[in-house]
C-alpha cells in the first residue's frame, strides 16, 4: 500500500502541539500566504528555484475551476528543552496547502503527474516533488515562463525571501510583468522529496491541494 495521508484538519488548526523524542516541542499557528491566480485551473507544484521555467514538472492530472485561491502554511515554532525565548524563533513551514473550497476534505489522494499509477507505489511510498533548493511552491501552469530571472539568481522570487532574511514565507510573489503569481515557501527541514494530496468534498470535489513536509509527526503515530 503506498503511503497513507495523515490528520490534515489537525495539522492546520492553530494552537496543535507535537513533541519528538529529543523533548523538543512544536506548536502550530497557520501563516496567511494570500491568493493565488490560477487562470487554467492547472496546478504545478515544485521547487521554484531549480525547477520553474525549466519545463521538467508537469501540472497535476486534478484540475479545477479558474480562479482565485488562498495559500496558508502550517507552520511549526520549535522549542528546546530548558531553552530561554528567543527574539527570533525557529520556524519550520510543516505543510503548505492551496485551498480550493472552505469545506472539509473526507478523503485524500495522492496529486498525480500524467502518467503516475499509485498501483505502482510499494508500502509507504508515495509521488512527490524533489527539493534541493530549501522551498516549494504553487503555480498556475501559465506561469511557467513568467519569471525567467529565478535561474539568474534575481527577480521577484528572490527578492522576496531576500528581503525577509530567508524566513519561512508563504509569500504570494507577482510576475515582473503583473500577469502572473506564484505561492512560494520553505519546505520542512529543507532539501527531500515531497508528497502533494488532493483533498475531496463528499461530492468528490477537490477541497485543497496540500504538500507535507514531514515536520509534525502524526498524533495518531508514536512520537518522532
Amino acid at each position: 500500500m503506498p503511503m497513507s495521508p495523515r490528520d490534515y484538519t489537525w495539522l492546520f488548526t492553530p494552537g496543535s502541539t507535537f513533541s519528538y523524542e529529543s523533548g523538543t516541542t512544536g506548536v502550530i499557528h497557520v501563516a496567511d500566504g494570500g491568493e493565488l491566480d490560477l487562470p487554467t485551473g492547472r496546478v504545478v507544484a515544485s521547487d521554484p528555484f531549480v525547477y520553474l521555467g525549466s519545463g521538467d514538472i508537469e501540472p497535476f492530472t486534478a484540475t479545477v475551476e479558474p480562479g482565485r485561491y488562498r495559500v496558508e502554511a502550517a507552520v511549526a515554532t520549535l522549542t528546546r528543552p530548558g531553552e530561554p525565548p528567543s527574539d527570533v524563533p525557529h520556524l519550520r513551514v510543516a505543510a503548505a496547502r492551496l485551498v480550493i473550497r472552505d469545506e472539509p476534505a473526507v478523503t485524500w489522494e495522492l496529486a498525480l503527474l500524467p502518467g503516475q499509477d499509485p498501483a505502482e507505489l510499494k508500502d509507504d511510498e508515495f509521488f512527490g516533488y524533489g527539493v534541493d533548493a530549501g522551498t516549494g511552491c504553487f503555480y498556475d501552469a501559465s506561469a511557467e515562463e513568467a519569471f525567467p530571472e529565478t535561474q539568474e539568481e534575481e527577480g521577484p522570487l528572490w527578492d522576496a525571501f531576500e528581503s525577509s532574511d530567508w524566513s519561512p514565507g508563504p509569500f504570494l510573489v507577482r510576475s515582473t510583468d503583473g500577469g502572473h503569481t506564484l505561492a512560494a515557501f520553505t519546505s520542512g527541514w529543507g532539501d527531500g522529496c515531497y508528497p502533494t494530496w488532493t483533498g475531496r468534498s463528499a461530492s468528490g470535489e477537490v477541497t485543497c491541494f496540500l504538500t507535507d513536509f514531514f515536520v509534525a509527526p502524526d498524533p495518531a503515530s508514536d512520537q518522532a
